[in-house]
């Protein structure tokens, strides 16, 4: 199924530059750079609801910022300060403002590189079917949401549209060849490892995230997001209870939603109440300010 793309939920007067409008970020090229430009759509299903969550793309972008600058891994991000970026003096840069990245051009290594620490989501359904995940054979007797006996490298397809599809390693090996397939989920593991702890001292459970890389001159690169509430799975350390779906800061509220309404997923999905955005805003910015230390909002 094709994922609708909708309505950009975000007014730019940006140059006619080339744009790729991707379920969350309008990725503008500038040449040797990119400008993303996260907008506050939401996406579930496989669809871009018509409802955006205000202040969203801030979340996403400080949360990124706040990670790359903390990981101590090389990684494409130049500036997030609007300000220091070269633009053309005709661009409003307010809307821009706290949700726009300057980044480096990378050649993208075409491989979600997820990182299980818990046995949640899809990784929950392909246990309970065959006792394995992406191939990796766990221990039996393992309940839902259950803290893994170490983290497990289970990567994905990338997909324009549609559903990202899990894989084995031995399939990365095959499309990227041994060394590179290594090297990527060597870092994985490795950041993984440090956001998980650190994030564990400001009270969330990192349960799973996805890291995306590139290579710029043969060097490789974390790009794209880092550790955000749409890249991961958090949940609050206080209320973590193996056995059940755990509450969380991501956008399983919005899901767990929709998943009450009589909506075959197959047709454009319903706008989200009022009540629901709200709620879904506060799990946002609350995951940022448990992460950064810095209260909403930002100046």
């Amino acid at each position: 199924m094709t994922a609708a793309i909708g309505t950009p939920l975000l007014q730019t007067s940006l140059p006619d530059w080339p744009v790729r409008r991707g379920k969350v970020r309008d990725v503008y090229d500038l040449g040797d750079r990119l400008l993303i430009v996260t907008t506050d759509r939401i996406s579930a299903f496989d669809w871009v609801l018509p409802t955006g969550i205000p202040d969203k793309g801030r979340v996403l972008t400080r949360i990124s910022e706040f990670w790359f600058g903390r990981l101590g891994v090389p990684h494409h991000l130049l500036t997030a300060d609007v300000g220091a970026m070269d633009l053309p003096a005709s661009v409003d840069r307010e809307p821009l403002a706290g949700r726009s990245m300057l980044v480096r051009k990378t050649d993208v290594i075409p491989i979600e590189c997820v990182v299980r620490g818990y046995l949640a989501g899809s990784g929950w359904k392909e246990y309970r079917q065959s006792g394995r995940v992406c191939g990796i054979e766990l221990p039996p007797g393992l309940t839902e949401s259950a803290r893994l006996p170490e983290p497990i490298f289970t990567p994905a397809t990338k997909a324009e549209t549609g559903h990202d599809e899990n894989v084995p390693f031995e399939t990365v090996v095959e499309a990227i060849g041994p060394a590179r397939a290594q090297q990527i989920r060597d870092a994985s593991l490795r950041l993984f490892a440090a956001g998980a702890e650190y994030a564990a001292t400001r009270g969330i459970i990192v349960a799973d995230t996805k890291f995306e890389f590139g290579l710029r001159d043969g060097e490789l690169i974390l790009i794209d997001e880092a550790l955000t509430p749409d890249s991961s799975r958090f949940w609050p350390a206080d209320g973590y209870a193996p056995g059940r779906p755990q509450p969380s800061f991501d956008k399983q509220f919005v899901r767990d939603w929709l998943e009450t309404q009589p909506w075959d997923k197959h047709s454009p999905p319903p706008a989200l109440p009022s009540d629901v955005v709200a709620r879904t805003r506060d799990k946002y910015i609350e995951a940022c300010e448990r992460l950064t230390g810095l209260p909403f909002p930002w100046k």
